[in-house]
């Protein structure tokens, strides 16, 4: 059948998992820092592991994103419509100010706990944070973030044989990536989750916000643009992606997972991945054009609508 995602759930989708991604894994670094020590690994798998259960939750709803630079970089790389990016952005920064405002609220139930000395998990650098230096944690979450999105847009191609192993590449990732930068800058790679909690934290985790918005959006630009550079595109970009806006309306038509991932309409298929058998697909029609199940691209609605020609008439092109 037709894909029947509608705008609302994509909000949802990402709201929630947003909201699931800042809470477990800043939660996890809260607790954890309130009893004998700070436990790295716990934290990093955290997030990791939450990210992994939200992406096979909610992947074909969103494509389970969760992170304003994510979908940066699927748009840079062809896989996303730009006019989806303002949606996702505001969704993902909901999701996350929430979950930085039921831990700011949750931490008053220890005894003595000051948001402002004993911090909300809020990501630092300089002097009033972890002691790195500026650049170097500018340049770490760049790197970091670029490494992330490259094996979001890898796993997520439709050319990879095996879709379903996609979430936990991705939580893996992640969890790769916080263990790197945890004692540096806290691990961002997420503007929501920098923001998520910083607007809570002090004055000065607000002042630091900049840099955690800015590297990680720089990062996901990297990946997103060399990403189809080095590797080609799996299918045709998405209209109105990458760094050129297209004007054929629409989208184009593998497990659902990818198909949300690269903006595709979802037939029914045999649930094989890229190789799917289409079977009783119902017609996607959008601004005067059709999804051409057979060929694989937009044509116009009248070429659907002509009768077939009759074969006994001599006038008729053969």
């Amino acid at each position: 059948m037709a894909d029947t995602t509608t705008t609302g759930q994509k909000v949802a989708a990402e709201v929630i998992g947003t909201f699931t991604l800042v809470f477990f894994g800043c939660g996890t670094a809260i607790m954890t820092s309130v009893g004998p020590g700070f436990e790295y690994t716990g934290t990093a798998l955290a997030f990791g592991l939450t990210v992994l259960c939200g992406a096979y939750a909610f992947g074909r709803v969103s494509g389970a994103h969760f992170n304003p630079a994510v979908s940066v970089g699927a748009a840079l790389s062809g896989r996303m419509a730009w006019r989806e990016v303002p949606l996702y952005v505001g969704s993902q920064l909901v999701g996350g100010l929430v979950a930085g405002l039921t831990l700011f609220v949750l931490v008053r139930g220890f005894d003595g706990y000051d948001v402002g000395v004993d911090g909300l998990a809020q990501n630092s650098f300089g002097d009033d944070g972890t002691g790195y230096a500026v650049w170097a944690a500018f340049l770490l979450e760049l790197v970091l973030t670029a490494v992330f999105v490259w094996v979001i847009l890898a796993v997520t191609d439709v050319r990879n044989e095996h879709p379903a192993l996609a979430p936990a590449a991705i939580g893996l990732a992640l969890t790769m990536v916080h263990l790197v930068g945890i004692t540096a800058t806290g691990t961002s790679v997420n503007p929501a989750r920098s923001i998520g909690v910083g607007v809570f934290a002090g004055s000065d985790a607000v002042i630091q916000l900049w840099l955690f918005i800015l590297a990680p959006l720089a990062g996901a630009a990297i990946a997103g643009i060399s990403y189809p550079m080095l590797f080609g595109h799996g299918s045709d970009p998405v209209p109105g992606s990458g760094l050129r806006r297209a004007a054929v309306p629409g989208y184009g038509a593998p497990d659902q997972f990818q198909q949300e991932w690269n903006q595709q309409g979802a037939g029914t298929g045999t649930g094989t991945g890229t190789h799917d058998t289409v079977i009783a697909q119902e017609p996607i029609i959008q601004d005067g054009w059709q999804w051409d199940y057979e060929a694989q691209e937009w044509k116009p609605l009248e070429q659907f609508q002509q009768p077939p020609a009759d074969p006994t008439d001599p006038t008729a092109p053969h």
